[in-house]
């Protein structure tokens, strides 16, 4: 991966880590926000929210079916972005 995309993973990461009020070492890529950080619809939509100020892009809420982990916000970040 390239400096640009793990620059952008770690400030997503620290943005779910910041809502979700976990340490960054309590996540994984794989870990599930409602299942294993107790994550409510209102904290995705806070996730939601803090991506689009943070990088210029609209995010459908429809996209917050599939916001269910790290791996998966990197994922539609980077389709709405075009990285």
């Amino acid at each position: 991966m390239t400096t640009a995309v793990n620059e952008r993973q770690e400030k997503i990461k620290d943005i779910v880590c910041d809502i979700l009020e976990i340490e960054p070492e309590d996540v994984t890529e794989t870990s599930l926000f409602k299942e294993d950080h107790d994550a409510d619809s209102l904290r995705a939509i806070e996730i939601l929210a803090s991506l689009e100020k943070e990088f210029h892009i609209e995010i459908d809420q429809a996209e917050l079916g599939r916001m269910v982990n790290l791996k998966s916000v990197y994922q539609v970040v980077s389709d709405i972005a075009g990285w």
